[in-house]
């Protein structure tokens, strides 16, 4: 399997977009947001797919498998989540995309810390040995172990407990942003 990206649509203007698609060839986008809509006309799901087609990138709404909202609502518990069988499929399905083309998994969120993207997909991704990689905001590519670096660092795992391995201070951060991100989306 070649490697994985992810990317944030953000706010991004639609040149802008397409050009960091160009920058490591994509040619299949995975849109994992669970309701693919934007207060930016480009984003929502036809046009985008439009869009992509114009600019040959084939485009596969992945949402219902891999969307970071639970469909019953409610706060999203990404541990949970990741045990459903519906997320396994979706991301074999993905497993098998990345092995034919040159996939970025797309969602809303600018920053991989602050989206399913990275907590929930990319995440289960990398445990079954995929190489991932996110596209940063401005362009800059960073692998999946630097952002978790990040995550240690941002959650504070990277001082609190000097004896525990990486594999389960990671854990820890993995469970702690994603309880953060749903306390601050529910205010």
């Amino acid at each position: 399997m070649s490697t994985i990206f992810t990317l944030g649509h953000s706010s991004h203007e639609w040149t802008r977009f397409v050009s960091l698609l160009g920058t490591v060839e994509i040619t299949m986008l995975v849109d994992v947001r669970s309701a693919p809509a934007s207060r930016l006309p480009h984003f929502n799901r036809a046009a985008l797919r439009a869009g992509l087609n114009a600019a040959g990138i084939e485009y596969q709404f992945m949402g219902r498998e891999l969307g970071g909202r639970p469909r019953c609502g409610g706060t999203a518990d990404y541990e949970q989540m990741a045990k459903s069988p519906d997320f396994h499929a979706g991301l074999d399905r993905l497993e098998e995309f990345g092995a034919r083309q040159r996939v970025v998994v797309v969602c809303a969120e600018a920053e991989p810390l602050q989206c399913h993207r990275f907590l929930l997909i990319a995440r289960r991704l990398a445990e079954r040995g995929a190489e991932v990689e996110h596209i940063l905001r401005d362009g800059r590519i960073e692998p999946h172990e630097q952002t978790e670096d990040r995550l240690l660092k941002a959650t504070h795992q990277s001082e609190r407990d000097l004896f525990a391995s990486r594999a389960d201070r990671l854990a820890r951060a993995y469970r702690d942003q994603n309880l953060r991100l749903w306390r601050l989306r529910r205010r």
